[in-house]
């Protein structure tokens, strides 16, 4: 008996993944697929899946760039208006849109568009619209098209959250097996139990024997004591010898001329008068003095021709410098005679040597020019610089007796008032030692701050043997 051949036939109905897709995408307005050709190319697409403008021009911040210059900076191509898209083309631009009226030309849309105030076409349109927009060499191609669904979010496969509620026994077994073996191997490499043992009784008498058989420890050197040779004997008795007549000297003189206390409290009191009177003559605003001890303008000799006067100096009976002359070391007339009235010649007085002065200078400092900015104190410094000027030419005399000339210095003063460098240009036979003993008392000088932030100091010194 044969069996009715039965036909399979497909059904119509969809399934239900494609129903649930069909019901998501058909929920929510359609959004815009735009895709952008070039030269017969697509080389960008892109869906709008958040209903916004869609924006092109050369401004980076459009969403479609191109390089149009007949295009604004960022030209809403699609504007969104409400719920409803707007197509907004310029006079330059052509295509074609597929409207619910039919398909139409932009040139054509131009009559029935309405104008913008930024001067553009504006036409609405529909879900069911598309076309396309050319501009210069590229063509926008524009559709409707449902939205695409939601990703959703990657979830762990359900097995993961199977495995995390219960608890490998097996692996958990392994693991406390292993750490039991690793625990007891650390424990008998750090035990004392294989250690081998020691008697102590034995370790101490072996010690003890090596004790004894350690050689004795070698002998303490002593220093030796040297005898002075008979010559050094000698020498040392023949300067007992020497020093012994000159002692005896000084005592029969003190023996001759010894003084009493009341002669002593006298002497100490005409000494006290003296330093008094010379500070007081030193602090005198004469010629002499103010020009030896502040600028140096007025020579040593001038002092030494009031000491040289046949009055000298008479203070309490200290007759000092009494008989004219300058006052030496040494020489009568001075401290060496006080306290010699009445007092014998002892066997150990000696001669009074005569020291005897090389030559003296001078140091003329001229006027001091200052160019590059202005130093307000720079005379005054610069005067202060003479006396040490006039040493350092002093020395000089003592090596050549004949040497004069002059220097001229050009002192660069810092921002701060500091000397930063100095140039000095010599002339004369002035020795190498005068010229940099100059500069070297230069640069110790120390000026105010000068306006302009720098300055040249220009100081023309002359040296003259007196």
């Amino acid at each position: 008996m044969t069996q009715p051949h039965t036909q399979k036939t497909h059904s119509t109905r969809p399934g239900q993944m494609t129903a649930v897709m069909r019901a998501v995408a058909a929920s929510g307005p359609k959004v815009l697929r735009i895709g952008l050709v070039q030269d017969g190319r697509v080389i960008e697409e892109r869906i709008i899946k958040q209903r916004s403008h869609v924006t092109i021009g050369p401004s980076e911040k459009s969403m479609f760039v191109i390089s149009s210059t007949t295009v604004p900076p960022s030209f809403r191509l699609f504007e969104l208006v409400g719920t409803d898209y707007f197509l907004n083309f310029l006079d330059g631009m052509g295509g074609r849109v597929a409207l619910p009226t039919g398909i139409s030309d932009l040139t054509v849309l131009k009559g029935q568009a309405r104008r913008t105030p930024q001067g553009a076409y504006q036409v609405r349109l529909t879900e069911d619209s598309r076309g396309k927009v050319v501009v210069g060499d590229l063509t926008f191609l524009f559709q409707f098209v449902a939205p695409p669904p939601v990703q959703p979010k990657p979830q762990l496969p359900v097995a993961v959250y199977r495995g995390t509620s219960s608890i490998d026994w097996p692996t958990t077994i392994i693991a406390a097996f292993a750490f039991l073996v690793h625990f007891l191997a650390i424990g008998a490499i750090y035990s004392d139990w294989l250690d081998p043992i020691v008697d102590e009784e034995v370790s101490v008498a072996g010690l003890v024997d090596t004790m004894k058989n350690l050689p004795p420890p070698p002998p303490v050197e002593e220093e030796e004591v040297v005898d002075e040779t008979p010559t050094e004997k000698a020498e040392e008795k023949a300067t007992e010898a020497t020093k012994a007549p000159a002692t005896q000297g000084q005592s029969k003189g003190n023996a001759g001329g010894a003084m009493s206390e009341a002669q002593a409290a006298a002497l100490s009191n005409e000494l006290d008068q003296l330093e008094m009177a010379t500070l007081g003559a030193l602090a005198n605003t004469g010629p002499a003095t103010a020009g030896v001890l502040r600028g140096g303008d007025v020579p040593t000799s001038a002092l030494d021709a009031a000491a040289a006067s046949g009055a000298g100096v008479g203070i309490g009976g200290l007759n000092i410098g009494q008989g004219g002359g300058a006052i030496r070391p040494g020489q009568g007339g001075g401290l060496a005679g006080i306290g010699q009235t009445g007092r014998g010649t002892g066997e150990g007085a000696g001669t009074a040597a005569v020291v005897k002065e090389g030559p003296k200078g001078s140091a003329d400092v001229g006027g001091a020019a200052v160019s590059g900015g202005t130093v307000s104190n720079a005379s005054r410094v610069v005067a202060g610089m003479r006396a040490g000027f006039r040493n350092c030419y002093n020395r000089g005399l003592a090596q050549n007796p004949d040497a004069q000339g002059s220097i001229r210095l050009s002192i660069k003063v810092g921002p701060g008032g500091e000397v930063q460098s100095v140039t000095a240009v010599p002339s004369g036979n002035l020795p190498g030692s005068v010229v940099g003993c100059v500069k070297a008392r230069a640069s110790a000088a120390q000026f105010s701050p000068p306006e302009g932030g720098t300055a040249v100091v220009v100081v023309p010194v002359t040296f003259v043997k007196q």
